[in-house]
């Protein structure tokens, strides 16, 4: 049997193919073969083989769009026919990359040319685990087999080289200051840059704003990322200036907001949000961090900052509920050790919850990507950033 047909009955490529235009996407809402999800269909006698490409390696629903591509095509010859799925992932690029910046900022096109998403990581207010959540994100996300890379945007606190258990310095190639780049460390499977690798742990960061942007833009346009499917930026707490360079330097791919359930965080969210909403990068939902403890010896949930409050302000501003994290002792032993909880304790039900929420985000990336496609051709939408100052 050919992979373009059958014959004496048999089942056909074609067929095949038209039974899988059934299968929707259910994120996406539109079907697989119309997607371009459907590669290698090939059949021989009884035996059918098919790729499904995924948006994301992490894909929450990767289990049930397996099972229905199984049933479409065992559908079409009940008990005789032997499906073979392979799934594998493309993550999708930010069609903002292409889209140019009108404005004239400099443009992803320009700073990260290899990049396929940058995601921003922020927090309204500060303590609430931001840069924990950050780095288990991009662990979790380098785990699920996305390559992925951490800058970490607090020049004043950095604290990515403590949570990763790296302090050497970098690397930088070229011979005068203007072709120098840095080569990025690497640590569980994550390229990363901070002003912590380049500074005695001692050393106070006092500068003004202009040298702060400076060193974002340097860790930008002038580190060696390579090719990435997503580029996590742990943002400092709050909606200063070096949220407004960065949104305003590179298209961002959406955002992430961490919040612990207390009111005093909540009320923040809501600035967090309208900061994003107000230079336009997709919001791609809320986490809760702190959600609840506990306790190791008797199994009993103690409320400690109520809870519920982030999926509650989630809701209310009409964006994704990412996911919650408990408060956990391991998980801030994790931290200070350089040893992340998705590392040091994969099967646990933290590190489980955190590669949960590490799908969600890259699915709901997968969907903000893909109705950004289609905004130029239906709607006419300048997908460039606007100023704001």
């Amino acid at each position: 049997m050919s992979e373009t047909g059958s014959v004496d009955g048999m089942i056909t490529v074609e067929q095949v193919t038209e039974a899988l235009g059934s299968v929707n996407d259910p994120e996406l809402h539109e079907d697989l073969v119309s997607l371009g999800m459907i590669r290698n269909v090939t059949v021989d006698g009884g035996a059918v083989g098919v790729t499904v490409v995924l948006t994301t390696p992490g894909c929450p629903l990767k289990a049930q769009i397996e099972s229905e591509v199984k049933d479409a095509i065992e559908s079409l010859s009940p008990g005789d026919l032997t499906v073979d799925v392979n799934m594998t992932a493309e993550v999708i690029k930010n069609p903002r990359r292409q889209a140019g910046d009108q404005s004239g900022s400099v443009t992803l096109q320009d700073l990260l040319p290899q990049v396929k998403n940058v995601v921003a990581v922020a927090s309204g207010k500060g303590g609430v685990g931001k840069s924990t959540v950050a780095t288990n994100l991009a662990i979790a996300l380098a785990q699920q087999g996305a390559s992925t890379g951490l800058l970490d945007a607090d020049i004043y606190g950095p604290s990515i080289p403590t949570m990763m258990g790296l302090h050497d310095e970098p690397d930088v190639t070229g011979t005068s200051e203007e072709d120098q780049i840095i080569i990025p460390l690497e640590r569980y499977g994550v390229k990363m840059i901070s002003i912590g690798f380049l500074l005695d742990e001692t050393q106070a960061v006092i500068w003004r704003g202009p040298m702060v942007m400076k060193m974002l833009v340097q860790f930008m346009s002038g580190v060696g990322w390579g090719d990435l499917d997503y580029l996590v930026i742990d943002l400092p707490p709050g909606t200063g200036d070096v949220q407004l360079t960065i949104t305003q330097s590179v298209p961002l791919a959406g955002g992430v907001i961490v919040t612990t359930p207390q009111l005093v965080a909540l009320a923040d969210v809501r600035r967090a949000v309208t900061m994003f909403r107000k230079v336009g990068v997709p919001i791609l939902g809320v986490i809760e961090n702190m959600s609840h403890f506990l306790c190791p010896h008797c199994d009993g949930r103690t409320d400690v900052f109520s809870h519920g409050g982030g999926r509650d302000e989630a809701k209310q501003e009409g964006v994704e509920f990412l996911g919650e994290i408990p408060l956990d002792p391991s998980v801030v032993l994790g931290g200070d050790q350089g040893v992340p909880v998705v590392v040091g304790d994969p099967e646990s039900p933290l590190a489980q919850g955190f590669r949960s929420i590490a799908g969600n985000m890259a699915a709901s990336l997968s969907v903000s990507n893909a109705a950004q496609a289609k905004m130029p051709e239906e709607s006419g939408e300048d997908l460039s950033l606007p100023v704001v100052g």
